[in-house]
């Protein structure tokens, strides 16, 4: 059985925390954020880029409400998520997270900056490896003390890419 992804953040942040942090003291927390979600964007986006080929082999439309809520169930394993679909179409995936365990782990180490810098940030950067056409747009996390956060992934139906 694999290891859900709750439980790779956890073992993850054993190593990450500490090295971001001695980043921050080092380089300073602006300069060592923007050079972790620099880092940690490319290999999210590459990430999103292999799911999206991996899902659509032979498709050029692929139906993004599928998509985003396979990825999703994955996040979610574990009970790691709790969330409502508010929308799920061929061409956007809308749904409130409720209730998130990551936010939950990281709140207890004492540090949602680091949560949202290492785990949130990551879901724009996958949303970008679904392709130029795709847009995700989030007003508010748990992790930065909102009850919810509301995410609205929506194809660019418009022509874009």
């Amino acid at each position: 059985m694999s290891v859900s992804v709750i439980e790779q953040a956890k073992i993850q942040a054993q190593v990450l925390v500490p090295l971001v942090k001695a980043l921050q003291a080092e380089l300073g927390e602006a300069r060592a954020n923007a050079l972790v979600r620099n880092t940690l964007g490319d290999l999210y986006r590459g990430f999103g880029e292999e799911f999206w080929k991996a899902r659509n082999k032979d498709k050029n439309d692929a139906d993004l409400g599928q998509a985003v809520a396979s990825a999703f169930r994955t996040y979610a394993r574990d009970g790691a998520l709790e969330y409502d679909v508010i929308e799920q179409t061929q061409d956007a995936f809308a749904f409130d997270v409720k209730r998130c365990a990551y936010a939950e782990f990281y709140k207890a180490l004492g540090e949602p900056e680091l949560g949202f810098l290492m785990v949130c940030t990551a879901d724009f950067a996958t949303a970008e490896g679904f392709g130029p056409d795709v847009r995700l747009t989030r007003t508010q996390t748990i992790m930065q003390g909102a009850d919810h956060c509301d995410f609205r992934y929506r194809r660019d139906t418009a022509g874009a890419g």
